[in-house]
């Protein structure tokens, strides 16, 4: 049994109702908090947006669609980017749109899923290039944490998704604290590599201080465009030649 319900039966409809359906109004002029907290690195830089009266209306959206239905990334990845790669170390920014929306495939690393989950068609196409790029075998699974490790931070420009409909969670407010993200970055002393592909994320570059740092753009690796210019573009080597003019060392691709 739930608890806070009295004893004996329940017309199971009538409690979803009464214990599921959150308004967002009702969230928002509540001190109720559903998003987990910043990643201490991130707090320094980002604390100010979990203040402002946006993120308050995104935090009881994403509390109101998690009461009435599913979620992806669970609660506790929804900040898995920042917490994979802290914000002094990051090198490489690469942009997804938002997160991988059938199960057991969002692990709050965009493009990323995790081991033992099908790797999904722009993934795929991903490590073709790879491959065509670097001669690195094809990867068995679809992890990229590795990846995250060396300072590439995996942002997704929305964080999170309801179950099996793309897009649902776009411009309720994720996108104002991406970009944030992108800009704390972007204003660094020491600069990054920002990573653009596809038209969406094409529209942050004006985030983007080009003059300090390195933005590479092309096309997406979906299955919809790869052709169109993805494959044979080589951008890992096009990222590890930024890097280099950065003065870091170079990612390694393999996995």
């Amino acid at each position: 049994m739930r608890p806070g319900l009295p004893a004996g039966p329940h017309d199971v409809s009538a409690v979803a109702a009464t214990v599921f359906r959150v308004t967002t109004e009702e969230l928002t002029t509540s001190n109720y908090q559903h998003l987990p907290p910043l990643p201490e690195t991130w707090q320094k830089v980002l604390g100010e947006e979990t203040d402002k009266p946006y993120y308050a209306k995104l935090d009881a959206f994403v509390a109101a669609e998690s009461a009435e239905h599913q979620v992806f990334p669970p609660r506790e990845e929804i900040f898995a980017a920042l917490d994979a790669t802290a914000y002094e170390d990051v090198r490489v920014v690469l942009l997804g749109q938002d997160p991988y929306h059938d199960d057991g495939q969002a692990q709050g690393l965009c493009f990323s899923v995790r081991p033992g989950v099908r790797v999904p068609p722009s993934l795929r196409n991903m490590y073709k290039e790879l491959n065509a790029d670097l001669g690195l075998p094809v990867p068995k699974n679809g992890d990229l944490r590795p990846w995250t490790k060396q300072g590439v931070l995996l942002l997704n420009t929305v964080l999170t998704v309801r179950a099996h409909e793309a897009n649902s969670h776009k411009k309720q407010g994720w996108e104002t604290f991406t970009d944030a993200v992108i800009r704390a970055v972007s204003e660094r002393e020491q600069p990054a590599v920002f990573v653009l592909w596809g038209g969406p994320a094409k529209t942050k570059k004006a985030l983007i201080d080009a003059e300090g740092n390195r933005v590479i753009e092309g096309v997406h690796p979906s299955p919809l465009s790869a052709s169109k210019g993805f494959h044979g573009s080589r951008p890992y080597s096009a990222i590890n030649a930024a890097l280099a003019e950065l003065g870091y060392e170079p990612i390694d691709w393999a996995l």
